[in-house]
């Protein structure tokens, strides 16, 4: 039950991916931990620079001779005009003040072109540093990127949060399909439905999504435990995608006030909100999320929003502000909990091995 494809695909000892979180979590001791102790590290490297993702893949090789990837965002296309930044900073001015951030009057919005090239040099990099497996967020790069990193046999991972979504990212090329459910925390995956379409529960996304895809299909979304690696493998799935439950490990990058959020939020405080980036995501809401609910519409598209937010998240938790930060959290954060990596992979082994024996 344990071994499959995917243990063996990726060259790892059990079916467990930490989630490539990006903007800081996926620290160096993080990903080789868990590669270290027989999972998948993933570097969340949709921020970085092909210089930051260089240097780390090499602070990794260091510490683990095990097999570790890394995850890029896949730019997308976006309107934004100035009137709608003007805007949109006019809303942002008062939270700011309260953080003693300078008002932005004007700011420079990178275009999709530059985003391109940018993502082409991150590719370049994966390439240059011979990472055995690249994971793609918010959509399937161009048909040249896949040919590229095939030709030196670069496992690839596509995110899908819809059958029509994991069709289109087998149809491309990709070795394995990671399924996201509604539950997960951060980033919705979706590109090819809108928000409200995408949100199918993983108990209902897992099962369609294996009957009609043959390559091997990994979940996520709320899994934390033995008990979600065995209902996902059983619904169909190979192997589990766990972001939250590692985001809470001693090893993770988050801050402290983030990792508290979630160890003592309930089920029911996890919202969807798109005011942080421009684009859905599930976190602990706060001050910001209430408050910006009503200017939610509006907003211009991820990445302009989230560039517009950058300075005020950052403040926010430098001076440990529950109020402006985006505490990501998936949906079963009562079942966090603070430990190292190698407790945690061997809690969800021990339990999943204790269900299949009828324990």
């Amino acid at each position: 039950m344990l071994n499959n494809e995917i243990t063996e695909l990726l060259k790892i000892k059990y079916p467990i991916i930490q989630a490539p979180m990006a903007g800081g979590i996926t620290t160096t001791e993080l990903v080789s931990e868990v590669s270290n102790y027989g999972g998948l590290g993933m570097i969340g490297a949709g921020y970085m620079t092909p210089i930051q993702i260089r240097t780390q893949i090499r602070e990794i090789k260091q510490l683990t001779s095990n097999s570790f990837g890394i995850n890029l965002f896949v730019p997308n296309e976006f309107d934004v005009t100035d009137q709608e930044v003007k805007s949109v900073n006019q809303i942002l001015r008062p939270i700011r003040e309260q953080l003693n951030l300078h008002p932005i009057d004007s700011l420079e919005i990178p275009t999709f072109n530059h985003l391109l090239e940018e993502f082409n040099e991150q590719i370049k990099t994966v390439i240059e540093e011979k990472v055995p497996i690249c994971s793609f967020t918010f959509g399937i790069p161009p048909r040249e990127v896949i040919h590229e990193l095939k030709q030196h046999h670069i496992i690839l991972m596509g995110t899908a949060t819809t059958v029509r979504e994991a069709l289109e990212n087998e149809k491309a090329g990709m070795d394995i399909i990671v399924v996201q459910g509604s539950e997960a925390g951060g980033h919705r995956g979706n590109f090819t439905q809108g928000y409200q379409e995408s949100l199918v529960g993983l108990m209902s996304l897992i099962p369609q999504v294996a009957d009609n895809v043959s390559i091997p299909v990994v979940s996520a979304g709320g899994i934390m435990d033995g008990r979600g690696l065995t209902a996902s493998i059983c619904l169909g799935a190979k192997g589990v995608q766990m972001g939250t439950a590692f985001l809470t490990c001693v090893e993770s990058g988050a801050n402290e006030l983030h990792k508290e959020e979630i160890l003592n939020a309930h089920e029911d405080q996890t919202v969807l909100t798109r005011s942080f980036s421009g684009k859905y995501a599930r976190g602990v809401k706060n001050k910001f999320i209430s408050e910006m609910l009503q200017n939610e519409a509006s907003l211009p598209d991820f990445p302009v929003q989230n560039i517009l937010t950058k300075g005020i998240r950052k403040a926010s938790s430098s001076q440990n502000n529950r109020d402006y930060m985006s505490l990501w959290s998936g949906q079963s954060p009562r079942l966090a909990k603070r430990q190292t990596v190698n407790a945690l992979i061997k809690g969800v082994i021990s339990e999943a091995n204790n269900i299949r024996n009828g324990k």
